[in-house]
């Protein structure tokens, strides 16, 4: 069967179509290039267009190639701009997948995958965060990926789909050059450039109801976060999976103060920081429970936060001196 991408072209997709084309998975991609880069999914079929095109259109796309399964990447994703823009957040990220969602119908597509987001959940309790924790988004980028886990799920139950959602946490770090992350919100990526440009890191906050004042997030390697849309997708195609939420992290929280020490260490000098306000819409701690994945999915992270931080740095040496 043939499984289509959308937003295959991005950071994170063109790393789970690496792994889903490793596997053996037919691919297609769906990608406006807005942000993503044709690059790293050289190989495999690019169908340039937006979900905003309108369900005519996706609908010809996956009829055209057959397509039996979705995995649903395509999205805006940084949180300052979802606070200064909601109605384009929303338009992007929820009218959007309705716009796929009616087209999968109309299409018959059996399996829907959709890559979400810890941002559902909110400000969280102290400890490890499961599936079943309340979800209350404090911005609306994580509103808008909440809307669409119900439009995914509610669909899916309605036209005999089977589903899944994947809530990944802090995802970071770079197969190679080609795939690494180039946006300009991540805090990694910005750390690392700020580093080549003897800048400091702004921190924000340094007065959180944390161990050292500033925020901590359960950061994830990216070829892991592939790994597990490679096993649901096994799940899904197997129909091992009819219907299910799971968080995608390592279960450990690491501090931003703590993530500096890890790139000074990496680097081999020392990390400029100035603790500046905290910004609107962040939560203090989130941290994922991964039991659940491990358990129905047989899934677990196998990098450490030392493995995320030195990819991503040879990704971008690797980068720079290309």
């Amino acid at each position: 069967m043939t499984w289509m991408l959308t937003g295959g072209a991005g950071y994170i997709g063109g790393h789970v179509a690496r792994a889903l084309r490793a596997a053996g998975h037919d691919l297609v991609v769906i990608d406006d290039l807005s942000t993503g880069i044709a690059e790293r999914v050289q190989g495999l079929h690019l169908v340039e267009a937006s979900l905003l095109d309108g369900p005519s259109r996706l609908a010809a796309v996956l009829t055209e190639h057959e397509v039996s399964g979705i995995v649903h990447l395509a999205a805006k994703k940084a949180v300052p701009e979802s606070v200064d823009r909601p109605l384009y957040y929303y338009e992007q990220n929820v009218t959007g997948t309705i716009a796929l969602l009616r087209a999968a119908v109309q299409a018959g597509v059996h399996h829907i995958l959709y890559s979400s987001s810890a941002a559902v959940y909110g400000e969280t309790a102290a400890g490890r965060i499961d599936e079943g924790h309340p979800t209350s988004p404090t911005n609306p980028y994580g509103e808008t990926k909440l809307a669409a886990e119900w439009l995914v799920r509610r669909t899916a139950e309605a036209h005999g789909m089977s589903w899944t959602a994947l809530r990944y946490f802090n995802v970071a770090g770079a197969a190679d050059a080609r795939l690494a992350d180039r946006g300009v919100f991540n805090l990694l990526p910005i750390v690392l450039r700020r580093v080549d440009e003897g800048r400091p890191v702004s921190v924000f906050g340094g007065d959180w109801p944390t161990p050292d004042g500033s925020c901590v997030r359960d950061y994830v390697h990216v070829e892991d976060v592939a790994d597990a849309h490679r096993a649901a997708v096994d799940a899904l195609d197997a129909e091992q999976l009819r219907a299910g939420i799971f968080n995608v992290g390592r279960g450990e929280g690491v501090s931003v103060l703590e993530l500096l020490s890890v790139v000074e260490r990496t680097v081999g000098r020392p990390v400029a920081r100035q603790i500046v306000a905290r910004r609107r819409g962040d939560p203090a701690i989130v941290v994922a429970d991964v039991s659940a994945i491990a358990a129905d999915l047989r899934w677990t992270a196998a990098r450490d936060i030392h493995d995320i931080v030195t990819s991503a740095w040879q990704a971008r040496r690797s980068s720079l001196d290309g």
